[in-house]
C-alpha cells in the first residue's frame, strides 16, 4: 500500500495532488468498493484534522448560526445510511485525450468512479436546526455553499477549495454529510473527518474535509465553482475562461465502462463474459444496458446486477461469442427516460475533459486455446 492506504497496483496520475484511481479488474471485484481501492481525487494537499478540536460552522442565510463539534454532530441528529456511486466529471476522460490532446488535465480512465455505502447526518436536518427549509429557497436561486481548508494552487488566484448545491438538492433525504465509509471513520484521503456526499452529482460537489456551510444566494464564488467543472465550447481557450463560462456541471451524466475484458486484451475464441458498470446520476434508473460483439452491428442485452437504489451503479454482464481474430466490443445503457449514452467520443470533446459519456469500447483479440 501507498502512503494515503492505498492498493499498490492504482495508476498514479500525480502524488502531489495525490490523484488516483483503481484498475478495471480492482474496481470489478466488487459491487462496493473498498476503502484502499477507492479513486482519489485532489486540488491540493491532503489535510489531516484532528476530530477533537475539528468543528463545523453553519452561517448565511440563516435563522441561527451553528457551530458543531463532531461529537455533536452524532448526538444530536439521527445517523443515516446511503449506498452512492462517486464519479469525477473527468471520468474516462482519456477517451477525450485519444480524440485530439488536452494538456494539463489529469488521462483519467473508467475508475474515477466508486461506490460506497456513507453514514453520517441528513444535510436537510442540519439546515433545519439553522432554520432553513427547502420552503425558503425560490426555485434554484438560493445555494448552500461548502467551504474546505485543502488551499489548491491549480486556482487563479490559489484558494481554498470550495462549491455549492442549489437548496433544492441540499434539502433532499440522500444528501449527507457523512463520517463513515462502508462501516468506517473516513481516513483523510477520502474527507475526514467530516465530508459531503451529494449523491447523482459530480464528485466536485461532494466536498471533503468541511469546515463551513454557508446558505447564500446564487451559487458559491469559488474558483472550482465558477470557473473550473464547467463546460466549455469545443474552440473555447480553457486558460482564458472566466467566472460564468460554459455549463455549470452538476447531475452526471448516464455512463457506462467496460471492465473486462480489458481493452487491448487477448481472450479465448468462443464464448466471452464481458462486464461492466453503469450509472444514471440523479436518481435516475440504469433501464437497460446492450452490448456488442461486432462494434456496433448488432446487440445483446446485458443482465443488470441487483439494484441497491436509486444513487448507485449497476454492475452488468452478458455472454457474447467471439470467433477467432480482432473484435470491437461496445456497450450501451439506457435509463427509464428511454435516453441512451452518444455514439462516439468525437462529438463531446471539449478542452477540459468533461462528461466523456459515449459508448465505451474494448478491442480484443480472441484466440484458439
Amino acid at each position: 500500500m501507498n502512503s494515503w492506504g492505498k492498493r499498490a497496483d492504482m495508476l498514479v496520475h500525480e502524488e502531489a495532488p495525490f490523484n488516483a484511481e483503481p484498475t478495471s479488474a480492482a474496481l470489478a471485484a466488487s459491487y462496493l468498493t473498498p476503502t484502499d481501492t477507492f479513486y482519489s481525487r485532489n486540488h491540493g494537499p491532503i489535510p489531516t484534522l484532528d476530530p477533537a478540536t475539528w468543528r463545523l460552522e453553519v452561517d448565511g442565510l440563516v435563522d441561527r448560526s451553528l457551530r458543531l463539534s463532531l461529537q455533536e454532530l452524532q448526538d444530536r441528529f439521527e445517523e443515516h445510511e446511503v449506498t452512492a456511486t462517486v464519479q469525477c466529471a473527468g471520468n474516462r476522460r482519456a477517451g477525450l485525450i485519444a480524440v485530439r490532446n488536452i494538456p494539463g488535465e489529469d488521462p483519467w480512465r473508467d475508475g474515477a468512479t466508486s461506490t460506497a455505502v456513507w453514514a453520517g447526518v441528513r444535510l436537510a436536518d442540519v439546515l433545519a436546526a439553522a432554520g432553513v427549509t427547502q420552503g425558503d429557497a425560490a426555485a434554484d436561486e438560493v445555494h448552500v455553499a461548502f467551504q474546505a481548508p485543502d488551499v489548491s494552487e491549480l486556482a487563479r488566484p490559489s484558494q481554498a477549495y470550495g462549491g455549492s448545491i442549489p437548496l433544492t438538492k441540499a434539502t433532499r433525504p440522500e444528501v449527507l454529510l457523512a463520517w463513515s465509509m462502508n462501516g468506517e471513520a473516513l481516513r483523510p484521503v477520502h474527507g475526514a473527518p467530516l465530508r459531503v456526499v451529494v449523491p447523482g452529482w459530480i464528485g466536485a460537489r461532494s466536498v471533503k474535509w468541511l469546515e463551513r456551510v454557508v446558505v447564500r444566494r446564487g451559487p458559491s464564488e469559488n474558483y472550482f465553482q465558477s470557473v473550473a467543472y464547467r463546460l466549455l465550447p469545443p474552440d473555447a481557450d480553457p486558460d482564458a475562461a472566466g467566472p460564468g463560462d460554459g455549463l455549470s456541471l452538476g447531475p452526471i451524466a448516464l455512463n457506462s465502462a467496460i471492465l473486462s475484458p480489458a481493452d487491448d486484451s487477448t481472450v479465448s475464441a468462443g464464448t466471452v463474459l464481458v462486464d461492466g458498470y453503469a450509472f444514471a446520476g440523479d436518481g435516475r434508473q440504469v433501464a437497460r444496458v446492450d452490448v456488442s460483439s461486432d462494434a456496433g452491428e448488432t446487440w445483446v442485452q446485458a443482465d443488470l446486477g441487483r439494484d441497491r437504489g436509486p444513487w448507485a451503479w449497476r454492475l452488468w454482464h452478458a455472454e457474447v461469442h467471439l470467433a477467432a481474430g480482432d473484435a470491437v466490443l461496445v456497450a450501451r445503457a439506457w435509463d427509464g427516460t428511454a435516453a441512451a449514452q452518444p455514439s462516439e467520443a468525437a462529438q463531446l470533446w471539449n478542452p477540459k475533459g468533461y462528461v466523456n459519456n459515449a459508448c465505451p469500447r474494448a478491442r480484443v483479440h480472441a484466440v484458439h486455446r
